[in-house]
């Protein structure tokens, strides 16, 4: 993970702790779906790592959302689950 795109990251594992809220998974629950521990999903909610592709497009899917929402970032400042 390149610190260049540190705040991208971060944007990313902020849409998907919310897009996971918002469809009322928790991290355990989407870990178990995904096949992955539930800390790599912390971590990636956390921007302590990346996610691959697998990973993106597998959350997408489960959270029946499409892939780009994942990359639309937004202000969270104001954004209540």
């Amino acid at each position: 993970m390149k610190p260049a795109y540190s705040e991208q990251y971060k944007n990313l594992g902020l849409n998907v702790a919310y897009y996971r809220k918002l469809r009322g998974y928790t991290q355990e629950q989407l870990s178990e779906k995904l096949g992955i521990d539930r800390t790599h999903i912390g971590r990636i909610e956390n921007a302590n790592v990346g996610a691959s592709l697998d990973i993106i497009f597998a959350v997408s899917k489960i959270l029946e959302i499409p892939v780009n929402k994942i990359f639309e970032f937004r202000d969270y400042c104001n954004e209540v689950i």
